[in-house]
């Protein structure tokens, strides 16, 4: 059941008990007060309006247009390590009185509660899943309690929880909660800005009261967002479209607008720079964690590769989507695509990261391998990304992630960046689902970046069990991928830029650089020593230019000369 919803019985039962007291009938609730006075307390309860009147830890929250229950916008908050996410509100109360608190809830351990009550303080939580539920809870307020803080959270370290639709249900203690809205006007000023192949830019002006703005491209809804302006992708070129857009909130939506048409540009590839013959990669964070916050003009330009972390996962299975997040800093979409513009202008290429930690995209079917290709694509055209990475930590199925990247090959062109970054137990044979991956792409490969951090020790090619951190583990878990099909240009090694960047295998700058001078130039190794030298190797990768930013660049300062100096 949405707000309005409740706002509606609200009223009726309001109607029922003033002619229930008029007959003399003393109906009353919690505490004595009478039930016609109950109020949803909290303020932006569907975050209609961004987090205002919430505040989350640690930057770990944000309004987000997917998933929602009602409305446009909900809450996703974002745990860390050393952050549970928690986002609360203070709301008005009054003394002595009972109030339920509930809100809709799904992802993974989320937590609701209320402190301060005065009285005893409650909360309740749910494992969480990957489908709406309701938490509920209730508290009674102290004989002199007039305001009590609200909160969810998620848990430390686990993905991902989404809120929305919070109720602090009981007399009305006169901190202003949600009004009752009314359905927006129509918007006006529709109009068609910039033009790709696969693109179309909108803006209108602002509907007074609207919370949110449906876009609709030949009669059809295909975007939903919160501002006045819009970029419709995944259009083909040369051909024209009609859009509209309408106004909503909890009240309603709108009539549609009046049309414009607009038609898209012809086709081509994503264009960009090509790859040096000795590159540095290294992932940009979409997220705030604690390590520096950059925009992309701000990443070192020691870094050839930049891929951007990292895309979303759609209810459609394969379907990747990029939400750029509030945290970073950027005042628009369009910044942040001038930001990739001018650092292909630099002679960089910027990718987008699919899959992390947290993250995973499957892909196991013809229809998911499509959707995967056509999705990625589409993004590529709508903001200028030259390819994609496969960072995949969850597991792959090579046979349909090789149609994928096929299919992506093929719609955008030799130009494609295609990296992968697999753990190190993905690599350890040609048999693993990820070195099988990488070989049947092999024509259309850029580099793997393998992570040689976060495993432990691990067999080399040698057959010997090498410690994490040392030249030796990287040499020779490198050999494997060096001696196992893949071209020297195609192998790179992953580091962490700090100690705080990874949970362990950090390693001084100076051990990078000799790893690389051991398989180049067969100089500065330990004890394993390769039988021949692979003078072709890519480079190396780090993450994250954020952490390395926060620890003052010494790490890209110190490997990128020494790649770019490679034979």
């Amino acid at each position: 059941m949405d707000r309005t919803t409740r706002r509606r019985r609200r009223g009726w039962l309001r109607g029922v008990l003033a002619l229930a007291m008029g007959a003399g009938l003393g109906l009353t609730g919690g505490a004595g007060t009478a039930l016609a006075a109950d109020v949803n307390n909290a303020r932006n309860a569907g975050f209609e309006s961004g987090l205002t009147a919430w505040t989350c830890s640690a930057g770990s929250g944000a309004a987000v247009s997917s998933p929602v229950r009602t409305g446009a916008a909900a809450l996703r908050g974002t745990p860390s390590g050393q952050d549970n996410a928690r986002c609360s509100q203070t709301v008005s109360v009054r003394p002595g009185s009972t109030y339920r608190l509930s809100a809709w809830v799904q992802g993974s351990y989320v937590y609701l509660g209320a402190s301060g009550t005065g009285t005893t303080d409650v909360s309740t939580w749910t494992p969480g899943g990957s489908g709406w539920s309701q938490l509920s809870t209730a508290f009674t307020t102290g004989p002199g309690t007039t305001s009590v803080t609200v909160y969810l959270h998620g848990w430390y370290g686990q993905p991902a929880y989404h809120a929305d639709d919070v109720s602090v249900f009981g007399p009305d203690g006169g901190g202003g909660g949600d009004p009752d809205p009314v359905v927006p006007p129509v918007p006006a000023g529709l109009t068609a800005g910039a033009v790709t192949s696969s693109s179309v830019a909108l803006n209108w002006s602002a509907s007074p009261g609207a919370a949110s703005y449906h876009v609709y491209r030949d009669g059809t809804r295909v975007l939903s967002v919160t501002g006045t302006s819009a970029t419709v992708s995944g259009l083909t070129a040369s051909t024209s479209y009609r859009f509209q857009v309408s106004a909503a909130n909890a009240a309603g939506e709108s009539a549609k607008s009046a049309a414009v048409t607009a038609t898209t540009s012809g086709g081509g590839d994503p264009g960009g720079p090509s790859v040096p013959r000795h590159a540095l990669t290294g992932y940009w964070q979409n997220f705030d964690n604690g390590a520096t916050v950059q925009r992309l003009r701000d990443v070192s330009a020691q870094y050839d590769i930049i891929a951007v972390s990292f895309a979303d996962s759609t209810a459609t299975a394969g379907e990747i989507a990029f939400n750029l997040d509030p945290a970073v800093g950027y005042g628009s979409v369009d910044e942040f695509r001038n930001d990739i513009a001018a650092k292909k202008r630099a002679g960089k290429s910027v990718v987008l990261s699919v899959g992390g930690e947290r993250g995973n995209v499957v892909i196991n079917s013809d229809a998911s391998a499509t959707a995967f290709a056509d999705s990625a694509y589409s993004l590529m055209r709508s903001y200028g990304f030259n390819g994609i990475d496969i960072d995949l930590e969850h597991g792959i199925n090579a046979e349909y992630l090789t149609k994928a990247l096929r299919r992506l090959s093929h719609r955008a062109g030799p130009s494609l960046v295609l990296t992968m970054a697999p753990q190190t137990i993905d690599m350890q044979s040609t048999g693993t689902e990820y070195f099988r991956t990488a070989l049947a792409v092999k024509d259309i490969l850029t580099v793997v970046n393998t992570q040689y951090y976060n495993s432990g020790s691990m067999l080399g090619c040698d057959r010997k069990v090498h410690s994490q951190g040392t030249v030796d583990f990287i040499t020779a878990l490198a050999c494997i991928q060096l001696e196992g099909g893949l071209d020297a240009s195609q192998v790179g090694i992953g580091v962490p830029a700090s100690p705080r960047a990874a949970g362990s295998g950090y390693v001084d700058p100076q051990i990078v650089r000799n790893a690389l001078d051991c398989l180049t130039r067969g100089t500065h190794c330990g004890s394993f020593r390769p039988a021949r030298t692979y003078p072709a190797l890519r480079g190396a990768m780090t993450w994250s230019t954020n952490w390395d930013a926060t620890a003052g660049s010494t790490w890209s300062d110190a490997v990128g000369p020494h790649v770019h100096s490679l034979p």
